[in-house]
């Protein structure tokens, strides 16, 4: 049974995992390094204080860049106050009834059905919407979406995903520099092993942070269906958001953590449905309506194949259908009280 708690000790268990072997990482490149040449440069102690400033330096130019750099790269456009009084409204409510600041509020130029958070802080955070969104879901389902964003804003999830995502860039960038370097310098087995070192890091982090990562949006969800109490409503957006994502021809490149689907397993989720379309179309009209959408989805959430999902961003639609339908359970006999992520 999962709890906040749970997820506070979660995002600290792998903050420890991932600076750990980030550190681990820097100072082992250090140590082959003095081990391989004749005589170091500079004495180790210093080394390891110029390896914490490199990694304290990085992570927070990465949290001061990263806000400019979405704003640039999803061309948002930022609304001035009464331009969209149901988003505005609909987000004060729900920022208000979470204890949380009214973050500034954007819309993208995007026929893709999404929206997300961003910012340094939960005072500095924007909240951006997808014009796709606007257009392709009914009112009841844009606000379960704007509460599952609302949860990531109450959760802190922008600014301790935008911290962690640092980590597997720098492991990244130092082994491809170390591999360069070597080779000017073949006769150094030393920087191989380096690189080798960096690369594992790498690919560990990025696992770790994806983790992370399909475990707040399940907690997320869990806060929009109380939140909202229309769990209904989440599950019939999400069903309409994979099957839009599904459609886009662009691929989402670095802002692929900024869809409230994964756009990459949305193709694959989609695929595997409309092979069984005649199965699920129950009035056999030839046209997978929404309740049809979302039953199939539903029951594929009940598959082992949809349980692989490691490499990807968010879980997979099918499994958070699932978990809603226990909370919209819960909340039809008995209400789920304070206790909203025990289905996580």
């Amino acid at each position: 049974m999962a709890s906040l708690g749970a997820l506070k000790r979660s995002m600290a268990i792998t903050l420890i995992l991932i600076f750990g072997l980030l550190f681990a990482l820097l100072v082992g490149i250090s140590v082959i390094i003095q081990y391989f040449m004749e005589s170091a440069l500079v004495p180790f102690y210093i080394q390891i204080f110029i390896i914490i400033l490199i990694t304290v330096g990085f992570i927070l130019l990465q949290w001061a860049i990263s806000p400019g750099i979405i704003k640039w790269s999803c061309r948002l456009q930022y609304l001035k106050p009464g331009e969209n009084p149901f988003l505005e409204g609909t987000v004060k409510e729900l920022t208000q009834a979470a204890g949380v600041p009214m973050p500034r509020l954007a819309v993208c130029p995007d026929k893709t059905p999404n929206a997300f958070v961003f910012g340094r802080t939960q005072r500095s955070a924007t909240l951006a919407v997808h014009i796709g969104l606007l257009e392709q879901l009914n009112k009841d389902e844009v606000k379960a979406v704007l509460a599952h964003e609302v949860g990531h804003l109450k959760h802190n999830d922008m600014v301790v995903m935008t911290i962690v995502s640092a980590v597997p860039i720098l492991a990244f960038m130092l082994a491809r520099s170390i591999l360069w370097s070597g080779r000017r310098d073949r006769g150094s087995g030393g920087i191989i092993i380096a690189a080798v070192v960096g690369y594992f890091v790498y690919i560990v982090s990025q696992l770790l942070i994806l983790k992370l990562s399909r475990q707040r949006e399940y907690y997320a969800d869990a806060y929009s269906a109380v939140a909202t109490k229309d769990p209904h409503s989440l599950s019939s957006a999400l069903a309409k958001i994979t099957f839009g994502l599904s459609l886009a021809k662009d691929k989402p490149g670095a802002v692929r953590s900024f869809y409230i689907g994964d756009p990459v397993t949305a193709k694959e989720e989609v695929k595997v449905i409309m092979q069984n379309k005649n199965k699920y179309d129950l009035d056999g009209d030839g046209v997978l309506d929404e309740r049809e959408l979302r039953k199939a989805m539903e029951e594929q959430a009940k598959r082992p194949g949809s349980r692989l999902e490691f490499m990807s961003t968010h879980p997979s639609t099918f499994k958070r259908i699932q978990q809603l339908k226990l909370i919209e359970d819960d909340l039809k006999h008995s209400g789920v009280g304070t206790d909203i992520y025990r289905h996580i």
